[in-house]
């Protein structure tokens, strides 16, 4: 891997599920930095002094002290100057709009999934940002979309978000619940289903948890630059 240029976090399955294994429970921690080559660590504990709380439940890690966050903060900044994940926001809102998916979701799933490597196919055949197969793709694509094969389409970015877009947001009302919908998303819907629920699958259970902690952790600050006032009651 060269060092002369920024390469996003890139967390593969089997790596989700060494990193969390032992975490187990939506209340593990999501940690991480931005090291000198511009390359985002993340990790569900403080690997080293390097790492910095980018997310945490507070109901289970206590209130957080002010000025604390500056880590974090440069570790979210990067996701969002980084020319391959900015290159990618008109199509990102494009979806949220279109689709009723929050664009902070969106982003979380790309990161997790391709780590904003638009042409990343996996060994399983997943493509593209959202890592979509080609399969998905076609049960997903408009009719317009199905003139083009789908293995070709999926490396288009916003063709890929899109489909992505449309394939959370009827996972999303199926199961009604945001962790179902991404677990049905990683192991598919029958291993939802024989389950019953969450499948005890470590790299379905590592992909859940890390999906939601970015996306509450983008979901948090976009609120927050959202924000301009103060009211107290």
């Amino acid at each position: 891997m060269s060092r002369n240029r920024r390469f996003p976090v890139y967390l593969r399955p089997v790596v989700l599920a060494a990193l969390l294994a032992g975490a187990g429970g939506a209340h593990a921690e999501l940690w991480g930095f931005v090291d000198a080559y511009g390359v985002a660590h993340f990790a569900p504990r403080a690997v080293d002094a390097r790492y910095r709380l980018v997310h945490a439940d507070l109901a289970a890690s206590g209130p957080r002290v002010p000025g604390k966050r500056d880590g974090a903060d440069a570790l979210l900044t990067w996701m969002e100057i980084a020319p391959e994940a900015k290159a990618i926001v008109p199509w990102v809102r494009e979806a949220a709009r279109t689709h009723g998916v929050d664009a902070e979701l969106l982003t979380a799933v790309i990161a997790v999934e391709s780590g904003f490597r638009r042409e990343a196919v996996s060994s399983r055949g997943a493509i593209g940002l959202m890592q979509i197969t080609a399969d998905t793709g076609d049960r997903y694509g408009t009719a317009a979309e199905r003139r083009r094969p789908a293995a070709e389409r999926l490396l288009d970015a916003r063709t890929n978000i899109l489909t992505g877009a449309r394939m959370l947001a009827d996972l999303t009302r199926r199961y009604g619940h945001i962790e179902l919908a991404l677990a049905a998303w990683n192991a598919g819907e029958g291993t939802v289903r024989r389950h019953g629920g969450l499948p005890r699958l470590a790299e379905t259970r590592a992909h859940v948890h890390l999906v939601l902690e970015l996306y509450w952790a983008l979901l948090q600050r976009s609120q927050s630059q959202r924000a301009t006032s103060l009211a107290l009651g």
